[in-house]
């Protein structure tokens, strides 16, 4: 879908949290903190079915990035 179809929300998250963010993606492919953003969720997001318990992997995986962002 090209970009200037898509539809955009504002999300907040604390500025430590930016600001981490914004250092872990210098020299990435990334353009921003909000691109960084919407890859992780949407990998979260694809890596199961809501009404299905996660395994022993993809939990640790999704612990794992949630420590790297900051909330665990």
């Amino acid at each position: 879908m090209p970009l200037k179809k898509r539809k955009f929300t504002t999300v907040s998250i604390p500025s430590f949290l930016f600001n981490r963010i914004k250092k872990r993606i210098k020299n990435t492919g990334f353009p921003s903190v909000s691109s960084y953003v919407a890859y992780v969720l949407r990998e979260i997001e694809a890596s199961g079915d809501k009404n299905k318990a996660l395994s022993k992997e993809a939990e640790t995986k999704l612990k794992k990035k949630l420590k790297d962002l900051g909330y665990l």
